[in-house]
């Protein structure tokens, strides 16, 4: 902000930022959950071991956690004084 950024566009660098990392974690973790599926087809009873409902939905869940995780230090990272964070430094 003290270089001339406005409050959106920090909101949408943090955002960003924390999105490329929330996709890439839901990428390599649904990966790993398909992959160790057969070893869980054991403990599961009545349910598909790779059921597309739960995927889906505990992804979006992570994901939802994940991006308002991120929201609340973009939203700080907004309201800061230029001046006061120059004076800090």
């Amino acid at each position: 902000m003290s270089l001339g950024a406005q409050p959106g566009q920090v909101l949408r660098l943090v955002m960003g930022q924390g999105a490329r990392l929330v996709l890439a974690g839901i990428l390599i973790g649904a990966a790993a959950a398909l992959a160790l599926t057969r070893f869980m087809r054991s403990l599961l009873f009545e349910v598909r071991s790779a059921d597309p409902l739960t995927f889906v939905a505990i992804a979006s869940l992570l994901a939802l956690v994940a991006l308002a995780a991120c929201y609340i230090p973009a939203r700080r990272a907004m309201r800061v004084d230029p001046m006061t964070a120059l004076r800090y430094e």
